[in-house]
């Protein structure tokens, strides 16, 4: 049995597929992880969420930033943005498989020695402190509260977690952390309108990772969605799998026992 994982897909199927073969990927031995953002953007995200749905045991995955996206979409809470690519999907007759399969999928997810996380983890939480963070949300989306959650879902402050901030505003804290975060100080204060690469950090603040104190500093972690990174990284124990493929980059795929990538030559 080998476990992988792979970058942000954003509705890219022939890249995965493309790579899934490269590697000889096997579901009834192999595991698949997705490091969240499996829909939007790209041209195929039905088709793309309707076969990671397929695998069953054999797929994994976080929830990241699009994904959630799309469920408040589906709610009613968002409209969709010019270009968003998920109609097919709020269309689609299976839709009502689809989507609840998608909002049971967790925030981090930590197993045989790593933890998979869509954006990061903040510099002042250890992992355990994380997972207890992460625990709160997936709760809430697994219940009938869930429109608590995407009612609130977004927005870029409060830009830090507060013990005394209400729920609704807590999960939007700890969401904004798993699922979009690039810049933040020491202490965790977000600086989410920063997009481009660590060398244009805004003042003050730096990239999540690079903090000197970071308590997850021991920890393997696997992370997407910060594109201009380009899966470029030098940073001991951090696996940035988010190459841009949607954007024309190439898809990138992890062996966890070899820590060796494959990456998509496909158009």
């Amino acid at each position: 049995m080998t476990n992988y994982a792979v970058g942000d897909l954003q509705g890219c199927l022939d890249p995965l597929l493309c790579l899934l073969e490269k590697v000889n990927f096997d579901p009834q031995q192999d595991q698949l992880w997705a490091a969240g953002d499996i829909v939007n953007r790209g041209p195929q995200s039905l088709q793309t969420l309707r076969y990671v749905k397929a695998l069953g045991p054999a797929f994994k995955m976080v929830l990241g930033n699009h994904d959630l996206h799309l469920l408040a979409a589906a709610r009613g809470f968002k409209r969709l943005n010019p270009k968003d690519t998920l109609d097919e999907i709020l269309d689609a007759s299976d839709r009502d498989e689809l989507l609840p399969w998608l909002q049971q999928q967790p925030l981090l997810l930590v197993e045989h020695g790593y933890a998979m996380v869509h954006a990061g983890i903040p510099p002042h939480w250890s992992l355990n402190t994380a997972q207890s963070m992460a625990r709160k949300v997936e709760a809430v989306l697994r219940s009938d509260n869930a429109d608590l959650f995407f009612e609130n879902m977004y927005g870029n402050k409060p830009a830090s977690w507060n013990d005394g901030q209400c729920e609704a505003v807590q999960l939007r804290t700890i969401t904004n952390y798993f699922t979009r975060m690039r810049f933040c100080d020491a202490e965790g204060e977000l600086e989410l309108s920063a997009k481009k690469g660590p060398a244009q950090a805004p003042i003050g603040f730096a990239p999540w990772y690079i903090h000197p104190q970071r308590k997850t500093v021991d920890d393997k972690i696997i992370f997407g969605h910060w594109a201009s990174l380009n899966g470029d990284l030098a940073e001991k124990g951090l696996y940035p799998l988010d190459t841009g493929c949607v954007w024309g980059g190439r898809l990138r795929l992890m062996n966890l026992s070899t820590t060796t990538y494959s990456h998509c030559e496909c158009a």
